[in-house]
């Protein structure tokens, strides 16, 4: 039997597919197994949105080479999507497979073998025009399942369109299919995952479907304890989207909302889809509808142009913002985007000071968020992500909350108190046993 390990960089739908097609390789009598447990092949997930891709990459495939010198290696993925040829000159590459390849892996592969040459399968972009339903399972205690695929959009930053082609979804019916069939396992919790979910519907170049009438059939499928959206625009989440989750029974409240710049004139340089006045009319309903819900915000510094005044703007808007946390990115240019031709660059010192400034603003909120929440009754799912004798799980309201480890609390939801924050930032449960069942 041979063995074959995976390695996924970049994001939730990333871990979907990469758990998708270990269970094709399983289901051909492979066995699966941890990356330095010299395997005979190696499958590399890669990502373009993280910086140095290509560094990356390159040290996967050189620490792999060290464990396993005779081992297979294939790169899959967004960043193998985008430059093939260049990957297929990393030493120790072996198979290189685009968007529209990587499913059908062993249609191009006959003999995982070695033989010092790269091959390419990597076809134009638009040759990607198939949905491949995937989910994670048996990775982690939640589980990710792809309902979108691709983008439409085209912001002048981003290099996803390129890596994964248009907007494209399986039908509700089949993705509520593929849910029950996750629930019928010992999943709890299921992340709805994809490139720009709130534009779901998409088949074959037409509009069939939307979001709001998924969300409606998922909440309805018993067996799973809560769903999450994973990020959403903020132009496609409705107030009836919003509205939804909170009277529904099982979806969380929960958003991940890019926003990017809280500058107008920064948002219209990348082509987004919104400006500030309506981003702070999404947070002000989803605040008043759902009072405890958790917010998220995607944000980048130092685009082209973002002078020190722009830059404040963004700054002031989020720190008025009823949000809890941030995730910050700082720019950096991606070839084949429009932002890479733009003048008035920013040095990657001042895009990098700027950085810092939003990570400390996200600690100061997310505590804040923390704080709005003690002595309150929440519903922890624990994870199977154990340090130092210690137990993590997360509330409905994405809460993380740590708790002595007791192997009978993985993955069971749990009634707990928020009493206390350690020194960690985390609430500390001490006595979760004496809550009921949720």
């Amino acid at each position: 039997m041979k063995k074959v390990a995976f390695y996924t960089l970049g994001c939730k739908l990333n871990f979907s597919e990469t758990s998708t097609i270990a269970r094709t390789f399983s289901d051909r009598g492979y066995q699966k197994v941890d990356f330095n447990q010299s395997p005979d092949i190696y499958i590399i997930n890669t990502c373009s949105v993280t910086e140095n891709a290509d560094k990356k990459c390159r040290k996967i495939v050189r620490e792999a080479k060290k464990i396993a010198p005779n081992s297979f290696v294939a790169i899959i993925g967004c960043y193998a999507q985008l430059k093939p040829q260049e990957i297929s000159n990393i030493k120790g590459v072996d198979a290189v497979l685009g968007a529209a390849e990587k499913f059908r892996m062993f249609d191009y592969i006959e003999e995982f073998v070695s033989n010092g040459t790269a091959q390419v399968f990597a076809s134009e972009i638009t040759q990607a025009t198939t949905f491949n339903t995937s989910y994670s399972y048996g990775d982690r205690t939640r589980t990710f399942l792809k309902v979108q695929d691709g983008c439409n959009y085209k912001c002048t930053f981003c290099t996803i369109p390129l890596a994964r082609g248009k907007s494209r979804s399986e039908s509700i019916t089949n993705i509520v299919e593929q849910a029950q069939a996750i629930a019928l396992t010992e999943t709890k919790e299921i992340v709805l995952t994809g490139v720009n979910i709130g534009d779901f519907g998409i088949q074959e170049g037409i509009r069939k479907e939307y979001f709001i009438d998924l969300i409606k059939a998922l909440d309805e499928i018993e067996g799973i304890t809560r769903f999450r959206i994973s990020s959403i625009e903020p132009n496609l989440l409705s107030e009836e989207i919003i509205r939804f989750v909170a009277a529904s029974k099982r979806f969380a409240p929960h958003f991940h909302i890019p926003l990017q710049s809280g500058s107008d004139p920064i948002l219209k340089l990348m082509k987004r889809r919104y400006d500030s006045h309506l981003y702070e009319g999404r947070i002000k309903t989803i605040k008043k509808l759902i009072p405890n819900c958790c917010i998220g915000v995607d944000v980048i510094t130092g685009f082209p142009g973002e002078t020190d005044a722009e830059f404040l703007k963004t700054y002031e808007f989020l720190r008025e913002l009823e949000v809890s946390y941030l995730h910050v990115f700082t720019y950096s240019e991606r070839e084949n985007t429009l932002a890479s031709t733009m003048k008035e660059i920013i040095p990657l010192k001042i895009r990098q000071e700027r950085t810092q400034l939003l990570i400390g603003l996200s600690e100061k909120k997310k505590r804040f968020f923390y704080e709005s929440q003690k002595n309150k009754i929440k519903i922890v799912l624990f994870e199977d992500d154990i340090e130092d004798n210690k137990m993590h799980g997360f509330t409905e309201n994405y809460i993380r909350v740590t708790a002595k480890y007791d192997p009978l609390l993985i993955n069971e939801p749990k009634k707990v108190v928020l009493s206390e924050i350690n020194e960690k930032g985390l609430f500390e449960v001490k006595e979760v046993e004496q809550y009921q069942h949720a």
